[in-house]
């Protein structure tokens, strides 16, 4: 088990793959491997093969990628949300659009950090592309491919992420250096009133994920860490990293991954942008899969 405050340096962390990406994020353990996007090239990526291989592109896009997760019942096909809104995605196939919330905003916009729920739901932020203030949401994708503004007032969302009985959500404001915790009803997905989970002074919270004891792991960017968080709020433990942008997280069993990016930085050093890999005492779980029930066409009247 771990001891609060314990820390582990650079040294215990392996950087094996070449890749660098400009913003690698929304990496998740999917029952199809381990896979993460470089958001602003569009890019789906798997992290298979030797630990040592490079990454596999899955798709690539024309539009800002934020994240994805496997359409349950599928052998290939993902559910992303992408540009201002959500597709499905299939090897060999053009993107096939679900929901554009944001298409006709009055400022650009686009999708961000995004997830499945223990319910087959899949849910993601939005955001403008100069994080103006206050202009992101919330979006939660129904099984019938509808889209549902959930929460708006947020400037850069990231998660969310789930407990795994799917009535506890953790949302990062990273704009505003603040996690917090919504209660959702499994039945109607209705979100109840939140409350401030992790407030950081230093950095800004990025991705998450929640361990099989109800921890939650949040890469901080701008700090070279990972943290984790016991369910009361406390901090457990610290992971340093040898580059300064953690944006996503996950837990593949007792191995934590994390996606870290150059974007912004003047003197990317040479493991800005890398893939890291670490062991861990608490593992975690696999991700859930998207539900997608195809709405069926009203019937045609006979004459």
């Amino acid at each position: 088990m771990t001891t609060a405050g314990d820390t582990t340096d650079g040294t215990h962390v392996r950087c094996l793959r070449p890749d660098r990406l400009e913003l690698g994020e929304g990496i998740r353990w999917t029952d199809r491997g381990v896979v993460l996007v470089d958001i602003l090239a569009g890019r789906l990526l798997a992290a298979d093969g030797d630990p040592g291989d490079p990454l596999r592109e899955l798709a690539r896009l024309p539009c800002p990628l934020g994240a994805v997760a496997p359409v349950a019942g599928t052998a290939d096909t993902w559910v992303a949300a992408a540009g201002t809104g959500f597709c499905l995605l299939a090897p060999g196939e053009a993107p096939r659009p679900l929901a554009r919330p944001e298409a006709d905003a009055a400022r650009p916009m686009r999708m961000n950090d995004a997830t499945a729920d223990p319910f087959g739901r899949f849910w993601a932020g939005s955001m403008s592309y100069d994080a103006d203030p206050d202009a992101g949401s919330l979006y939660r994708l129904d099984h019938d491919g509808t889209a549902v503004r959930v929460l708006d007032g947020i400037t850069v969302p990231n998660g969310p992420a789930f407990t795994a009985d799917g009535d506890v959500m953790y949302l990062a404001d990273s704009a505003r250096g603040v996690v917090r915790r919504h209660p959702v009803d499994p039945v109607t997905a209705a979100v109840g009133t939140s409350e401030v989970f992790v407030t950081v002074d230093e950095g800004s919270p990025d991705g998450m994920v929640v361990d099989v004891e109800g921890a939650v792991w949040i890469a901080v960017w701008g700090t070279g860490t990972v943290r984790r968080y016991l369910p009361d709020g406390r901090l457990d433990r610290t992971v340093r990293l040898p580059a300064r942008q953690p944006a996503g997280v996950c837990l593949q069993g007792d191995l934590l991954h994390v996606t870290t990016a150059r974007v912004g930085l003047a003197d990317p050093c040479a493991d800005d942008g890398a893939l890291f890999t670490v062991r861990v005492d608490v593992p975690g779980r696999i991700a859930s899969g998207y539900v997608f029930q195809e709405p069926v066409p009203p019937s045609q009247e006979v004459s």
